[in-house]
């Protein structure tokens, strides 16, 4: 598995780095537009719309590079009234005329038809392109995979969580599967606390935690998401790193069932 190469991202058919990164914790532009020299394309515009991400992507749409972005942009909303009215707020923060994918935010059961006749009607305005969604309940994506409505999902999944490897992955592996991007690989940065560790165990790197998530061949993408140009680059050095060899597989696995049982549970 060569972490460095762009992979499709399921029935979306875009071209993607591995790693994606999130706006929500601050870093600045020069970290994002740094990330995208590297190779990653992945910009989720997610609930926290720092000027970071708004900025890099501005810049780099200006050098002509917006087809090799693939920008989402998450609707919480649970209003059809202000949802279309929300989204085209981002765009035009963002100096967009579309994204390549709305992702429905927080969906723990199948969301209501006039959410999903909304997203209908914006992706026929030419709003975005593809249909995402997310959320904690893991036995609704199969669900909804056999609708074929959605392009991709994004899911929880790290050396903590692992569930989505019975209850997810094995199920939406058809020829034509959605996308797959896992997100909290750090479970909220639970697994970098030397406190939380085993004893007698260091702590993990963060780029161990992506690293960890990508070597799941149901992971197309693994969300990083920086607060400093450092953790930007710590997030890039899973790609330069590749896979986790068994050792550290079963050393992070060590970790996260440590972890997961003497935390507060979060399924």
């Amino acid at each position: 598995m060569d972490f460095a190469k762009r992979r499709i991202l399921g029935r979306t058919g875009l071209r993607v780095g591995p790693l994606g990164v999130a706006a929500s914790f601050g870093a600045p532009a020069s970290a994002f537009e740094e990330a995208y020299e590297r190779g990653c394309n992945y910009f989720y515009w997610g609930s926290m719309r720092k000027k970071g991400m708004r900025d890099a992507i501005r810049n780099l749409c200006g050098q002509g590079k917006r087809e090799d972005l693939v920008i989402v942009i998450q609707s919480y909303s649970r209003s059809v009234s202000l949802m279309q009215a929300f989204f085209k707020r981002a765009l035009k923060s963002l100096d967009l005329d579309y994204a390549d994918i709305l992702l429905l935010g927080w969906h723990n059961k199948v969301p209501a038809n006039r959410i999903m006749d909304e997203a209908v009607a914006m992706k026929e305005k030419g709003l975005f392109r593809f249909l995402g969604l997310s959320g904690h309940n893991r036995s609704l994506f199969p669900r909804l995979n056999e609708s074929g409505i959605f392009d991709l999902f994004h899911v929880r999944y790290n050396a903590a969580h692992r569930g989505a490897e019975q209850e997810i992955f094995p199920h939406i592996q058809d020829v034509d599967r959605p996308g797959v991007v896992s997100y909290t690989a750090t479970r909220w940065g639970q697994l970098l606390n030397a406190k939380k560790m085993p004893p007698g165990e260091n702590p993990p790197s963060a780029s161990d935690c992506y690293r960890f998530a990508l070597s799941n061949p149901g992971v197309d993408v693994c969300i990083c998401g920086p607060k400093d140009q450092v953790q930007m680059r710590e997030g890039l050095r899973a790609v330069e790193l590749g896979p986790l060899n068994p050792e550290e597989l079963s050393r992070m696995r060590k970790i996260g069932d440590y972890v997961h049982s003497h935390s507060a549970k979060f399924f």
